[in-house]
């Protein structure tokens, strides 16, 4: 069987407000659960994304093996009950996990151990039931410990849309947090760092910049994965799998700035997590670029609140450049120390994440990545005042998009627009009345005439050829026009990582290597002409300034060449449609 979960982190501010809301209800109920989790050593059973456990629930004990869905909000789960704390393997023998279990080499022992109280309670919408679990307690491992402090809404039935009315609900009132990781995924990272940290008898505890380092890995920022597109996906499928990985990397980020599990205790979110959330950002709007006119995009609502996100996580993006970058460069360069004025960013980035504008805009675009969209298709619907000739142009627009190479392929739509003729025909309309024009899918839809790689291949050969022709003129470009050149080399750069499980690799590597070389130099070029803005600014009042406005100036002069020897020599690299 599968479970459909969307799950929240509950900041200790808000459990008084939820707890109060839970007792309120008379349909709730509490009880005890106290869960061991299996591994192996070597964590074979973690590396095959498996999670295998014991959970004493009141006076019942549940085996329970889970492992990924579908989809982010989906988990296959197994259970069965047991007479105690007895883990019994035979049960999975003819199933789908007996492959998996069977390679296991090391000997499976208790990794870690949650103890929490569950507060439930069954919630019936429009859309469906959903079963609301509030849960309060710790996460162990060895010496270590996690809070628990999370609402899960569990689909019992009806549609998976009642999870996100109910999340986003919950999540207004009470200022949760969207997260990503299950209980299993963070005791498993919970398990491996008490290895590290805990001494093998006799040696010694390791040094405190070795324990310093392990800790701060616990909570790394999450880089960019590789995704894999299959030649057969269509455009559809291939936006929805990009999506996917582009807002798991923002969520996990978002979720560590917020302080899910460090509140009061260690300060996790670090320039590196602002960064790797906008990388995500930057990636999923490739996305819609590299999609656009070939998939069905996102509402028109959410592509633009995103741009206000983006750049008020920019303005601490540039201040840390400016603290940890800029400022330790020009003073080792003879800069004389001075306060630099200037007002910090209007929120920090921490409020930012844990802000229910983002955290409500993160939570939308989870629900429109997890809906099937519908094919992509030209908006050809008529205005009923004028609606054979609307169709008719709808024709001719059609033919003419036939020559575009990212328009739909000709014939795609034949018979949305014979609906449309019948219904400018006049079939049925009274003077009017709106004109209904059904679509109807057909069971097996046709083949496109061009194969996703071609497409996505094409768009990217059309944006590399832009950037070498804007590139090898960097120098006598304006700043503005420098800025979106850089832009449009890093989504060249986003979508060709998207695209590349399509390519041969061989084709690729000295393509990826060079293109690499140019977004470093536009992205050092870019930090430069920000701090030289601020430090031109500040001079006025401290004289000091100057120096590192010239400074900064004679780098970019130096940048300004390789930026344009990088171009040339991507320019003559041998490209990967070829």
């Amino acid at each position: 069987m599968s479970e459909q979960e969307l799950k929240l982190h509950v900041p200790a501010a808000a459990r008084p407000a939820i707890e109060r809301e839970l007792k309120k209800q008379r349909d709730v109920s509490q009880v005890r659960l106290h869960a061991l989790y299996f591994d192996t050593a070597d964590r074979e059973l973690a590396r095959a994304r498996i999670a295998l456990r014991l959970r004493q629930e009141g006076r019942d004990w549940i085996q329970t093996l889970k492992a990924p869905g579908a989809d982010a909000i989906t988990r296959k789960e197994v259970n069965h009950a047991r007479p105690g704390p007895v883990l019994d393997l035979s049960v999975y023998a003819g199933t789908e996990f007996e492959a998996a279990l069977s390679q296991i080499k090391g000997e499976l022992t208790l990794r870690y151990e949650t103890d929490v109280l569950r507060t439930l309670r069954k919630i019936r919408t429009r859309q469906g039931v959903v079963e609301l679990a509030y849960d309060i307690g710790m996460l162990r491992a060895g010496a270590l410990e996690l809070p628990i402090s999370e609402v899960e809404f569990e689909l019992v039935s009806g549609q998976v849309a009642a999870l996100f009315t109910l999340g986003r609900t919950w999540l207004q009132r009470h200022s949760l947090v969207l997260d990503a990781r299950s209980k299993s995924e963070r005791g498993d990272a919970l398990a491996t760092l008490a290895h590290l940290l805990a001494p093998a008898d006799p040696a010694p505890l390791p040094e405190a910049d070795a324990r310093a380092r392990a800790i701060a890995q616990f909570w790394a920022p999450r880089g960019a994965d590789g995704i894999t597109l299959k030649p057969e996906m269509t455009p559809g499928q291939a936006l929805s799998a990009v999506t996917a990985e582009c807002l798991d990397q923002i969520i996990r980020n978002t979720a560590v700035m917020a302080e899910v599990d460090t509140l009061g205790v260690y300060d996790a979110g670090k320039a590196e997590h602002v960064h790797q959330l906008r990388v995500g950002v930057r990636r999923l709007r490739s996305a819609w670029r590299l999609f656009e006119g070939l998939a069905t995009l996102p509402p028109e609502a959410l592509q633009e609140d995103i741009k206000a996100h983006f750049s008020a996580f920019g303005a601490n993006r540039d201040q840390d450049v400016q603290d940890e970058t800029i400022a330790p460069v020009l003073r080792e360069a003879g800069m004389p120390d001075f306060a630099m004025p200037g007002s910090p960013p209007a929120e920090d980035a921490r409020t930012l994440a844990q802000g229910k504008a983002f955290q409500g805009w993160l939570l939308e675009m989870l629900e429109w990545s997890l809906t099937p969209q519908p094919p992509y298709t030209p908006h050809l619907v008529p205005t009923a005042t004028e609606p054979l000739k609307a169709a008719t142009s709808a024709v001719t627009s059609l033919e003419v998009a036939g020559d575009d190479d990212d328009a739909a392929a000709p014939g795609q739509h034949v018979g949305e627009l014979a609906a449309m003729l019948a219904g400018a025909a006049g079939t049925g309309s009274s003077p009017g009345e709106a004109m209904v024009v059904p679509i109807i899918i057909p069971l097996h839809p046709a083949t496109p005439a061009h194969s996703l790689q071609s497409r996505l291949v094409d768009r990217l050969r059309r944006w590399h050829k832009k950037v070498v022709s804007d590139g090898k003129h960097f120098a006598t470009l304006a700043i503005d026009d420098k800025h979106a050149l850089r832009k449009r080399a890093k989504r060249l750069r986003y979508g060709l990582s998207f695209t590349e499980s399509l390519l041969p690799a061989s084709r690729l590597k000295a393509y990826r290597k060079q293109l690499a070389q140019v977004q470093d130099v536009l992205g050092e070029f870019n930090d430069l002409a920000v701090a030289h803005e601020r430090y031109e600014a500040a001079a006025t009042a401290h004289p000091e300034a100057w120096f590192a406005v010239g400074w900064i100036a004679a780098r970019q002069a130096a940048l300004v060449e390789r930026a344009e020897h990088a171009f040339r020599e991507l320019s003559k690299t041998p490209t990967f449609w070829k």
